[in-house]
């Protein structure tokens, strides 16, 4: 249908056109809803923890696991019914090491695949995890895989490089996508290293939260470098880490230096689909009531 001839006064000026309303003129976004998930630990009682995530009206959720301890005693069965049971669908299994520190003075010698100590247990970890997920129906894997090098010509990089691919072509195998959680990288060492591993499985988990938090990047500019490889997100906010810290501070959705009202309309536009993961790493009943508000304020985004 051609315009009406009073088009022009009803539409708003370009220059006052928000970027979500650019991208839907354009015909690029999707309109679809994203859904919801949150991040949640893997607990002795599975049932427990999907409890949590249905209490708070949440349909998805990225369990939370450590590997010494999945390997031992998860149960694969029990975490399905505990699924089933609440309605709460599982997007993802985020692995986990025990002994990993989340900061920039002690993260590069613990985290991950990368940290060279701890290469070759962290590599058959990563195998039994991968196989109890599949055990699970569940055909995603997000790690926090370490501080990768910038230069390719590093040992470390080298190295990372041969067992990240081992790695991914083990989740392969079990019909499984690994996503790299970001932040403790520059987005394109991120994308080379994805190149250089080159096993058609990989993708991104984007914590635009990490990327400040560890002074990477504006998330922002992180999806222009690597939007389109987005399969998962962290809703998480924080703000940049001055001189004397090893890491930034995490901040309630909306209080920190994530634009979600930007960063969310270009993610659809690239493709993303969801869900958007909420994530809030405090304890205690302070947490639910950031959950709570999390979502509220994620809504008009989604």
């Amino acid at each position: 249908m051609p315009p009406s001839e009073n088009t022009a006064s009803v539409l708003p000026e370009r220059s006052k056109l928000t970027v979500m309303q650019r991208i839907v003129r354009n015909g690029n976004y999707s309109m679809k809803k994203l859904q919801l998930g949150l991040i949640v630990g893997l607990s002795d009682d599975p049932q427990q923890s999907f409890e949590y995530v249905h209490d708070v009206d949440v349909p998805t959720c990225q369990l939370s696991c450590v590997a010494e301890y999945a390997v031992e005693n998860l149960d694969p069965e029990q975490v399905l019914k505990a699924s089933e049971a609440t309605g709460v669908a599982i997007s993802s299994c985020f692995l986990l090491f025990e002994g990993q520190k989340y900061n920039l003075a002690d993260g590069p010698d613990t985290m991950g695949l990368v940290a060279p100590a701890h290469q070759q247990r962290r590599l058959r970890l990563a195998k039994e995890f991968s196989d109890l997920v599949r055990e699970m129906g569940v055909n995603s894997i997000t790690c926090h895989v370490g501080f990768i090098p910038d230069d390719p010509r590093d040992s470390r990089y080298i190295q990372f490089i041969e067992v990240m691919k081992e790695v991914a072509e083990y989740c392969g195998e079990n019909d499984q996508i690994f996503c790299f959680e970001t932040g403790q990288e520059l987005p394109s060492t991120l994308l080379r290293a994805m190149h250089d591993v080159n096993t058609g499985n990989l993708y991104i988990n984007l914590d635009p939260a990490n990327l400040i938090l560890y002074g990477m990047a504006n998330p922002l500019d992180a999806i222009e470098i690597f939007g389109e490889y987005v399969r998962g997100m962290h809703a998480k906010d924080g703000v940049w880490p001055n001189r004397n810290e090893s890491l930034g501070l995490e901040t309630p959705l909306g209080e920190g230096k994530v634009n979600f009202g930007l960063l969310l309309p270009r993610l659809k536009a690239k493709g993303f689909s969801g869900p958007v993961t909420i994530e809030r790493e405090i304890r205690g009943p302070q947490q639910r009531v950031d959950i709570l508000k999390a979502k509220k304020f994620l809504d008009p985004y989604l």
